[in-house]
């Protein structure tokens, strides 16, 4: 799985959101990229996510069709829930979008193996921004085929970088590749020197996940034997 974003920009009515930007990202890594506050580094998670056409350059996605492999999570105006809606209602309606059971006991289930039963009620601006990071993300990565988690500005809750970037570690451990956008968090407080909206050369991510063996393991068996008949 990877994800590569070659010179993209875009632009909206007024002018250009994002300038020139080039990153990739594997499966197993994490990759922090750092814009200005404002629109502009959604629209590179959007145009990641191929939810937003670019201006210019290409995204490629390898491992299947961008809508369905790259989650982009907690969205400002697109995928960031309804602050009014209770928790559970927010629980549902996104596994109803996975195309999951979303009945009240599936909803409660699921609640429970989070950790999150006890917030069923609670109007979701009112839930902690990293219980609702943590949520959301678990909820975006639970849909089938995803392999690209792409987590819009968390940081736009909470001064708390560490909860966000252990967060989404976790999920870079298991496979995924995983982007985090950011704005209001200074450079300097990050944990890696970031990728930068507008740059076309970028630090490598911070791989997460180790490298899968080259080597099938029936070659390996099948080389070992032959080796031990040799002796």
């Amino acid at each position: 799985m990877r994800v590569q974003a070659d010179r993209v920009s875009v632009t909206g009515p007024h002018g250009t959101l994002l300038s020139p930007t080039s990153l990739t990202v594997s499966g197993g890594e994490l990759a922090i990229v750092h814009g200005e506050p404002g629109v502009g580094v959604t629209a590179f998670g959007l145009a990641l996510a191929g939810r937003l056409k670019p201006a210019t350059g290409t995204v490629t996605v390898e491992g299947g069709d961008p809508h369905k492999v790259v989650a982009i999570v907690d969205s400002p105006g697109v995928s960031e829930p309804d602050g009014a809606l209770s928790l559970q209602v927010v629980v549902g309606e996104e596994l109803e979008l996975a195309k999951r059971p979303a009945n009240k006991a599936a909803v409660a289930s699921w609640l429970a193996e989070h950790d999150a039963a006890a917030f069923a009620t609670t109007r979701f601006e009112n839930i902690e921004p990293v219980t609702r990071t943590r949520l959301l993300t678990a909820l975006a990565a639970g849909r089938e085929g995803v392999g690209v988690l792409v987590l819009d500005t968390p940081d736009r809750h909470t001064s708390d970088v560490d909860s966000w970037v252990r967060l989404a570690r976790e999920h870079a451990e298991r496979g995924l590749a995983v982007i985090v956008l950011t704005a209001t968090t200074p450079v300097s407080a990050l944990p890696e020197k970031p990728a930068l909206c507008g740059a076309l050369e970028q630090p490598d991510p911070v791989r997460c996940a180790p490298l899968e063996l080259e080597t099938e393991p029936d070659e390996t068996e099948e080389t070992e034997k032959t080796s031990g008949d040799q002796e």
